[in-house]
């Protein structure tokens, strides 16, 4: 079976072999980074840590994303993607290594820079992956291209939720410090693999790119980056911390029953990106542009406003109840629950197809020559938003509720929406 298998590869093309060896690297690393979000919030919650003191501890991660994303982009283009992807493998083996010590040692600063670490590798990864793709597809082959980024983004969602249950089961059977340990471990053989099989000159530039063109030149990278950044701060404002605390507090779930709902919710989100080719032209023989954006992102800033019109009114009614006839009546009534999660699902179809089509239109607008440079500074738009989303989403729920952070998303969408008009709109066939 195993000879079989590696005769089979063995007759693939290069730049599929390549692109196999790439999504495989990029999945490793995923189920390490969702297992190693899930360890800290469970770990931590144990230790007493309330739900905004566990948020603050991945604020380095975000913001060293956007660092990461930006520079990445330019180290790529001068040292080369492999190396970048292998720099990031061994950044988050560091990462894990530093949580594997004593619990007095886990102290708030040692956490922050165990995850600034994490963050940096999990963006150098992700950066690689993405530029090195647009580098295996022939420049005419567009339908190919977005099928393969929507699968490598797709995946890697699916793999983050599945990591989100492998935390727990790791910290269930081994506890924390040997969870990491294991992780560490497994990821470590994957760069000696990574090592000897990726091409050295993956996205090496033929020139050696000045540092003040980290900054894209290009008006439709720059305007899709800018259209990213209010997208992921817009599901991130609600979705990081407003939603797992409203869950627990509000609606009475226990600390297992929101891992889990969060954990589905990421995966169904992937298997959905994945699929997006299919729902947005691939039927029709054409690859989105620049209106497909536009078109697909009016649903979503939609369902937002909708959800936080009807919390208002299920708040109100329930207010009104316990007014009249001087009972106490509970917040989280009989329709609460099943708006939340309705909506959640819907927003998460949404999204996941504007996520998809938004990554393959920065692999499309990239130059070849330097992509990464093009990519990492889109990806540091995209952290950018997160960052600010995870921000608010602590602060505004804390000072308004979750009704505030619903209505924050929509006004991000709406924006989002609106600078995607801009984006160039050229169709192209499969």
């Amino acid at each position: 079976m195993i000879r079989s298998n590696i005769g089979k590869l063995a007759t693939l093309s290069t730049d599929v072999r390549q692109y196999l060896l790439i999504t495989a690297n990029y999945w490793a690393f995923t189920l390490t980074d969702g297992a190693l979000r899930m360890l800290v919030v469970l770990h931590f919650h144990a230790l007493g840590y309330s739900p905004l003191d566990i948020a603050l501890l991945f604020i380095f991660y975000e913001i060293f994303g956007v660092v990461t994303n930006l520079l990445g982009g330019w180290l790529g283009a001068r040292l080369g993607l492999n190396r970048t992807m292998n720099i990031g493998l061994v950044l988050q083996v560091v990462a894990l290594g530093m949580l594997a010590v004593p619990t007095v040692w886990l102290t708030v600063p040692w956490v922050m820079g165990a995850q600034a670490l994490s963050g940096i590798a999990k963006d150098l990864n992700k950066m690689s992956a993405k530029s090195a793709i647009k580098l295996l597809v022939p420049g005419d082959a567009q339908g190919k291209l977005y099928q393969w980024i929507a699968l490598l983004t797709g995946s890697k969602n699916t793999l983050k939720g599945v990591g989100f249950f492998l935390g727990g089961i790791l910290l269930t059977v081994f506890g924390f410090s040997q969870s990491v340990l294991i992780m560490a471990a497994g990821l470590l053989l994957v760069w000696i693999v990574s090592v000897f099989t990726l091409k050295k000159a993956l996205g090496k530039t033929t020139s050696k790119p000045k540092f003040r063109e980290i900054f894209s030149k290009s008006s439709a990278v720059n305007i899709l980056s800018a259209a990213r950044l209010f997208l992921f701060a817009a599901r991130d404002v609600w979705f990081v911390v407003a939603i797992p605390v409203f869950l627990g507090d509000q609606l009475g779930w226990d600390h297992w029953t929101v891992a889990s709902f969060m954990a589905s919710w990421v995966m169904g989100y992937g298997v959905i990106q994945t699929l997006a080719p299919y729902v947005t032209g691939k039927r029709a023989g054409v690859v989105p542009d620049g209106r497909a954006a536009v078109i697909w992102s009016v649903p979503l800033f939609l369902i937002p406003a909708v959800m936080a019109v009807l919390l208002s009114a299920s708040m109100n009614t329930d207010m009104s109840t316990s007014i009249n006839t001087g009972l106490e009546v509970s917040f989280a009534n009989e329709w609460l629950a099943p708006l939340l999660i309705g909506g959640l699902m819907l927003f998460g179809a949404f999204f996941a197809v504007n996520s998809s089509l938004h990554s393959y239109l920065i692999v499309s607008y990239a130059k070849e020559n330097g992509v990464s440079l093009d990519v990492g500074f889109y990806y540091m738009a995209n952290a950018i938003g997160r960052l600010i989303g995870t921000l608010l989403s602590g602060g505004v729920y804390q000072l308004y509720g979750l009704e505030a952070c619903l209505w924050i998303s929509s006004l991000f969408l709406l924006i989002a929406c609106i600078i995607s008009l801009k984006l160039p709109r050229k169709k192209s066939s499969y």
